[in-house]
């Protein structure tokens, strides 16, 4: 639902029913992941994608039906490649869709859940999918850390849903859980959808360099949020750094301990260390090294590294703590330019996130896109 959160917050606050497709399931080499929406308004205007134009237009005709007044329907994608080619889906990849019909009067809570996006506060949507009773698929539940609106058909449902919704919120992740027709832990028939929106992950940048403004522009792309700090305030500058959310001049080393005290940094925080100064960066790295976070890089070269492990060790880092340490920073794409580099340095995060190697596809055989399991609720 994000990516089509604009064109969806004008027509609910305007009244206006619209159709909104979203992936809730992929198999193999699908194009997108699930969260992915696409929606349809009334007067047949559509914004954002289910598939990167594989399946759109049979997407866009169940929409014209469900906003026509038909249920909300479960429709997979690729059962087949005949199927999947019928469809434009010629990947190879299967993915599930609900379309479904947003009505401001029949979803009250979702004027709170786009506030709670913008502002960054988690929050998720919980939509039945599958069941025996028609008339349940498509209940919803807006779930937040502390509050729920909305309920399912029975208490036993909704108990179960909002606990695993929070489940799925509290690490950042969307997908599909399965329960027996009342919510039993053990059994099948019910499926729900879980759209978790979390805050956006950060990119921190250390060192107010032309790779920094490269990196944040990249960073902010991504859909992170890129805060570029360094101590020199005559380099951290807005005027440098027009992709950066945020400019801060301060000590690196301050800056991020005062940032992790306070609860601002998380297991999927980038941190960037680009200065490639000592009196900066060994400071900055005891206290990055030590705290849990998704990817610590360094700038410098092989010399530079060395020396940097050597002042390190003598701060009292452990060989683990060392180990997480990618330095030099970036993968090996022969990158000369600041742009360049920033793509080495982000394409190393991402596949240090997804499990990626950096090889080249054509070299590799099996799934593409590869998955991970959500928990088992049955």
């Amino acid at each position: 639902m994000r990516d089509v959160l604009d064109e969806l917050e004008r027509r609910y606050r305007a009244g206006e029913p619209v159709a909104l497709g979203t992936v809730v399931s992929t198999f193999r080499s699908a194009p997108r992941g699930p969260g992915a929406s696409m929606l349809v308004a009334a007067d047949g205007t559509v914004a954002g994608s289910v598939s990167g134009g594989c399946v759109e237009g049979a997407v866009y005709e169940l929409a014209q039906d469900v906003l026509g007044g038909a249920p909300a329907v479960l429709q997979r994608y690729g059962v087949s490649d005949d199927d999947a080619f019928a469809v434009g889906l010629t990947c190879g990849g299967v993915l599930d869709v609900l379309v479904e019909r947003i009505v401001p009067a029949e979803f009250t809570a979702l004027g709170a859940v786009i506030d709670s996006v913008r502002v960054g506060e988690p929050v998720a949507v919980a939509t039945v999918t599958e069941h025996p009773d028609r008339s349940a698929v498509g209940r919803r539940l807006a779930v937040w850390p502390g509050r729920v609106d909305g309920a399912l058909p029975s208490d036993r449902m909704t108990d179960a849903v909002v606990d695993d919704a929070r489940g799925l919120l509290d690490v950042g992740r969307s997908g599909t859980l399965h329960y027996g027709p009342d919510g039993q832990r053990r059994g099948e028939g019910m499926s729900v959808f879980v759209n978790a929106f979390q805050p956006r992950p950060r990119l921190l940048v250390f060192g107010a360099i032309d790779f920094a403004a490269a990196m944040a522009t990249l960073g902010s792309f991504l859909g992170y949020r890129v805060t570029v700090c360094d101590a020199r305030g005559v380099f951290a500058t807005r005027a440098r750094f027009p992709s950066a959310d945020e400019v801060v001049v301060d000590w690196p080393h301050r800056y991020l301990a005062a940032e992790h005290a306070a609860g601002r940094v998380d297991g999927r925080t980038v941190i960037a260390v680009l200065t490639h100064d000592p009196k900066f960066d060994v400071p900055l790295l005891e206290v990055a090294l030590r705290i849990d976070v998704a990817f610590v890089g360094a700038m410098g070269s092989r010399r530079t590294h060395d020396d940097r492990l050597e002042r390190l060790r003598g701060a009292g880092l452990t060989a683990g703590e060392l180990s997480r340490l990618s330095s030099p920073i970036g993968l090996d794409l022969g990158a000369r330019t600041p742009e360049e580099t920033a793509v080495s340095i982000a394409a190393e995060f991402i596949a240090k996130r997804w499990g990626g190697d950096g090889r080249r596809l054509t070299e590799l055989s099996g799934p593409i896109h590869p998955h991970d399991a959500l928990p088992d609720t049955r």
